[in-house]
């Protein structure tokens, strides 16, 4: 059996007493669920449901307590598959991933974000930003620490295309892809480029079409791969009397 480890008395909550968020970890450093289990039990309106240190014990924990918020750690979940194991088994689940440095990627952001992970933070921020990380990733389904925002934004900002030679999307495909790249659904995307869900949705079929991709994730992970996505300086800004297009 996986090893949990919650605090004496914890391990019969069930569900967190009316208003209040339970909490659970997983994590394999057992100073850090200490000192985890100690802040959220500090904190009003928090439930401490308890940890464990393994994907397989985080399933059965999730099953058994139904936790609101899912903190994990990266190294624990390096594909963002025990994120989607968790967000399946419970939708209204949400899952925070603690960012270790090694994977303080835009490769490994984007793609857990893309992959449908609901937060990220890094695994050294302050406890005081943990706490607001965990009430943002709940009220609204998204969080991205502000000290990843340049890494998470990257694709917007700082990745180019290839050149058209090589490149199988259209530009505005390629701005779809970039922007699922950030995390974001149909609808947010249809919102930013002034177009219909349904036309963004043409969009990601034709995307998966032309990289040989099977979802979404593997899209992105297709884009980084092959070099669609590249991290690059920003493009300078045209002069002012250059016409700009814009593709469709």
């Amino acid at each position: 059996m996986p090893r949990s480890f919650t605090q004496p008395g914890m391990a019969r909550v069930a569900r967190p007493p009316e208003g209040g968020l339970g909490v659970a970890l997983v994590d394999g450093v057992p100073l850090f669920r200490e000192g985890l289990s100690a802040l959220i039990m500090r904190t009003a309106g928090f439930t401490w449901l308890g940890a464990t240190d393994t994907p397989q014990g985080a399933v059965q924990f999730a099953e058994r307590y139904h936790p609101n918020v899912v903190l994990i750690d990266s190294g624990l979940d390096p594909r963002s598959h025990l994120s989607n194991m968790l967000a399946a088994a419970n939708p209204s689940l949400t899952t925070l991933v603690m960012i270790r440095e090694a994977h303080r990627t835009t490769q490994y952001v984007a793609t857990a974000i893309a992959s449908g992970v609901h937060g990220v933070i890094l695994r050294s921020a302050e406890p005081p930003q943990i706490i607001d990380a965990i009430r943002a990733v709940r009220a609204d389904r998204r969080y991205v620490d502000p000290a990843l925002a340049q890494t998470v934004a990257a694709p917007r900002g700082r990745l180019t295309r290839v050149p058209d030679a090589t490149l199988p999307l259209s530009r505005r495909e390629f701005q779809v892809l970039q922007l699922i790249a950030d995390g974001l659904e149909n609808q947010a995307i249809a919102k930013i480029l002034y177009v219909s869900v349904e036309t963004v949705r043409t969009h990601v079929k034709s995307i998966l079409r032309k990289l040989g991709a099977r979802d979404r994730t593997h899209a992105v992970a297709v884009g980084f791969r092959s070099g669609v996505l590249l991290t690059q300086e920003p493009p300078r800004q045209p002069a002012p009397n250059t016409p700009s297009r814009t593709g469709t």
